[in-house]
């Protein structure tokens, strides 16, 4: 970028400085609010993750019940009809909550079924709801990591180009100011002596 060496483009440094100064703190405050969000989103998508194992060997232990009548009854009460979601902004991202989800409702008759048939609804619900929690957990990871990943960028762009390259601005036509202010001097009293000399020889 050309810089002018002058007084005003000097001042527009200046303010510039300011302002770039004033803005970093905010950025680098989102960039460790996104971080904490982001670690937060983790260690929830492990916690479900684990969840999801157990829900998984429960389920897995009514494979071999599959085959009965009743587990039309199972396969319908666990048909997913919803997942209910909000959004929030967090850090300046819009971003996903999870609020519940809806099934089917079941039309058979609890004392006309067998009795795991509960259980492994139960279970089967679970399971499915779990992984859905985790859907929007990876959505919302990944919504935020892009989000800092742009951040990240702005606050490197202002600490490493832009607020160096202002710094390097103001010194430069400080500097040339300042030669030309000590160039006029000496050439104010050059021009002094000159005189001086003149009334002298007259």
């Amino acid at each position: 970028m050309n810089i002018k060496y002058t007084k005003t483009e000097l001042r527009q440094q200046q303010i510039r400085l300011t302002q770039l100064e004033k803005y970093l703190p905010t950025l680098q405050l989102k960039k460790t609010m996104l971080q904490l969000e982001i670690n937060g989103v983790q260690d929830e998508l492990e916690q479900f993750g684990v969840q999801l194992d157990n829900y998984a060997g429960r389920v897995r232990g009514f494979q071999k019940l599959l085959t009965s009548p009743d587990a039309e009854s199972l396969f319908e009460s666990c048909h997913l009809l919803q997942v209910k979601k909000h959004y929030e902004n967090i850090a300046g991202v819009e971003i996903p909550i999870f609020e519940e989800i809806v099934f089917d409702q079941p039309t058979y008759f609890l004392f006309d079924t067998s009795f795991w048939l509960e259980s492994g609804i139960h279970s089967t619900r679970q399971l499915i709801e779990t992984r859905e929690r985790i859907i929007i957990l990876e959505e919302k990871k990944a919504l935020l990591e892009k989000e800092l990943r742009e951040v990240s960028i702005r606050v490197n762009l202002f600490e490493k180009i832009m607020i160096p390259r202002t710094q390097s601005n103001i010194k430069k036509i400080k500097i040339f100011l300042g030669d030309q202010q000590l160039a006029a001097v000496s050439q104010a009293k050059a021009s002094k002596r000159k005189i001086l000399q003149r009334k002298g020889k007259r």
